[in-house]
């Protein structure tokens, strides 16, 4: 595991319009001098976790001998910049929002003090997915090629519906205090937790007992072991906002928040890849997506394993599937 490194930045934020003292977590795996890949965080994500699939072990499709490969961690995940880890007047209740525009604002300019002028590709999963296409709308040179796993250009209503689900848990809790909490919220995150829980999987996971594959003897001993709390309870909310608030027509007020509009303008080569059973990021609209830009694909990840396919954490099939897509999309 390498040494986490950060990268100091004041950053203008797009919502308050403040300047932030930033701090960006990231790691780097081989020359500088080699095509660059950007990994980012998702939600809840670290970059231990982001995507190891697709840079690690032998034969790995970004192969740091092959690539200069970044990972860096979203704003409000717990290892850049969060309300957990700030000092004030920024820190927990007090951090400011933070948008996606935000964070590739200062992937950028880490990118520049790297030497990294221009990116081979930018492969995200979920939240990374959406700063995939955030990068390649704001930055239009910046990376030639895209991969958003379970991902989109505009959180829809649905998804942004969902999230308030967890969230109310959340803040409705005993422990919460108003955010002025001084310990941990650990019925609050648990709580949370066990809500984002079954909107994660599909209906035809829990009819197949998928449960059984991971060696848990029923469903409550797996949702004690992988569901029983996500982390700093401002920095779930953090994360929250930024995912409710994921549009990239913002960039183009005068386009009236026409999406296909917005998806036309982007330049770079775009590989969808969603899962069939997500019920945060359909494939239905990815399929939309699609139809309106210049220079892209989609290919459907046939999983029961809902959202979780799209970040390796499904089957092996689907884990080799995102491999062979994500390798086929590098070499084009």
């Amino acid at each position: 595991m390498p040494e986490t490194q950060y990268f100091s930045h004041d950053l203008h934020l797009s919502d308050s319009r403040t300047t932030f003292p930033a701090k960006l977590a990231y790691w780097t795996f081989g020359d500088a001098s080699k095509p660059a890949v950007l990994l980012p965080t998702c939600y809840g994500g670290t970059l231990e976790n982001t995507l190891p699939s697709l840079y690690s072990g032998e034969g790995a499709v970004i192969s740091p001998e092959r690539y200069y490969v970044v990972v860096c961690g979203l704003l409000g995940g717990s290892e850049s910049s969060s309300p957990s880890n700030t000092a004030a007047p920024f820190d927990g209740p007090n951090f400011p929002h933070t948008t996606y525009e935000d964070n590739i604002r200062l992937q950028h300019a880490l990118c520049r003090h790297l030497g990294v002028r221009q990116l081979h590709a930018y492969v995200g999963f979920s939240m990374g997915g959406q700063q995939a296409y955030h990068a390649a709308a704001l930055f239009p040179d910046f990376a030639q090629r895209v991969v958003v796993l379970a991902g989109s250009a505009r959180t829809s209503w649905h998804n942004w519906s969902f999230l308030e689900g967890p969230k109310a848990a959340l803040v409705n809790s005993v422990d919460w205090h108003d955010g002025r909490y001084t310990r941990p919220v650990r019925r609050g995150t648990r709580a949370f937790a066990r809500v984002y829980s079954t909107w994660a999987l599909s209906q035809a996971w829990f009819r197949q007992r998928c449960w059984e594959q991971l060696g848990f003897a029923d469903l409550p001993a797996y949702l004690e072991a992988w569901w029983s709390g996500m982390g700093d309870a401002h920095d779930l909310l953090c994360l929250l906002w930024t995912w409710q608030h994921g549009d990239i027509t913002a960039y183009h007020p005068e386009d009236g928040g026409d999406l296909a509009k917005a998806l036309a303008r982007i330049e770079a080569r775009v590989l969808l890849v969603p899962s069939r059973t997500d019920m945060y990021f359909p494939p239905e609209d990815s399929e939309e997506e699609v139809k309106h830009l210049r220079r892209g694909e989609l290919r459907v990840i046939e999983s029961v394993w809902g959202h979780l396919a799209g970040g390796g954490n499904g089957t092996e099939e689907d884990t080799h599937f995102i491999q062979e897509q994500v390798g086929r999309w590098l070499e084009t």
